[in-house]
């Protein structure tokens, strides 16, 4: 059995797109949430496989306010998820396989579920990552891009971007350094990032992807050239951009950029300067609020509600 969680409200520890699959031996792999909740869906589950006859694809609300009159979790933590279960046949295998092959290979493509089913449609692309509609308890669909992952473009290789790349290669993201300095010791020792490259900065717009699987660090030597691959990227369809830099660096940059014609609206949408403010004092701490900032936007299930990060 296939659970999935599909919708999530409030402070639920299951975020949509959790999975878990539970087995009719009774194994299982993954979690939409924990706790007793979690446990009693596995339980709900195995018992479903262990008898005889068709199990046909459905959900369950799971409400987290111990006053709940229906669909009570058991949990205390108040909001409240949907759960879509799917079971798995030898029916679906061939899907399976190709909707592993879409990850491995990361080749675009959208898992779908539905009452229908298990679906993958190769080649398509959503608009955002996750696509959730509830119609009524019998029609319903979940769509989660594939063969998209993550991917991180941080621009200057120095020691935060080293400490930048060393943080994201443990969170599954694909990361790119770039810099325009050849025979530089921090891009050298950088064994973290998947591509690096020497560039020339007023020539980088068309190495950066778009979609809201992009964010783009902006580090680079000198303010002038933050401005120059600034420039190129604010026009970009990108899920986040940030600059780092000094409040008064900030502003001179943005001085600019008003004068050359962008809005005050497009700046806006940078993060600048970047991370989150502890106070950080050396490459590892600045990077971990970075990092720690690029994580509270990609969690943000409201896609175009920028997080609060400050």
């Amino acid at each position: 059995m296939l659970m999935t969680v599909i919708a999530r409200q409030g402070s639920s520890p299951g975020k949509t797109g959790f999975k878990m699959a539970v087995a009719a031996d009774g194994s299982f792999t993954g979690s939409i949430g924990g706790g007793v909740m979690e446990y009693k869906l596995v339980e709900k589950s195995k018992k479903m496989l262990s008898e005889e006859g068709d199990i046909k694809p459905f959900i369950l609300l799971q409400d987290h306010d111990p006053e709940a009159t229906t669909n009570r979790s058991g949990m205390i933590c108040s909001g409240g998820q949907t759960i879509a279960f799917i079971p798995l046949t030898d029916h679906n295998l061939s899907v399976v396989a190709v909707i592993l092959k879409s990850i491995q290979e990361q080749e675009k493509g959208v898992f779908e579920l539905s009452e229908k089913g298990l679906f993958f449609f190769p080649d398509k692309i959503l608009s955002q990552h996750i696509i959730t509609e509830i119609v009524a308890e019998g029609h319903w669909k979940y769509q989660e891009q594939t063969g998209m992952p993550n991917s991180l473009y941080i621009f200057g290789g120095g020691h935060v971007g080293l400490a930048l790349s060393r943080l994201f290669s443990n969170m599954d993201f694909q990361i790119y350094v770039f810099d325009n300095r050849s025979e530089l010791n921090t891009l050298e020792e950088n064994h973290f990032a998947h591509s690096k490259q020497i560039v020339d900065y007023n020539k980088v717009r068309n190495l950066v992807s778009e979609g809201h699987n992009i964010y783009v660090v902006v580090m680079t030597f000198a303010h002038k050239s933050d401005e120059q691959v600034l420039k190129q990227m604010l026009d970009k369809n990108i899920r986040y951009l940030g600059m780092m830099g000094s409040e008064m660096k900030v502003n001179t940059i943005f001085e600019h950029l008003r004068h050359d014609g962008f809005t005050q609206q497009v700046l806006d949408k940078v993060y600048a300067p970047i991370g989150l403010p502890i106070n950080s004092e050396n490459p590892t701490e600045i990077a971990i609020s970075i990092a720690a900032q690029i994580i509270a936007v990609k969690n943000s299930e409201a896609k175009n509600k920028r997080p609060k990060t400050k």
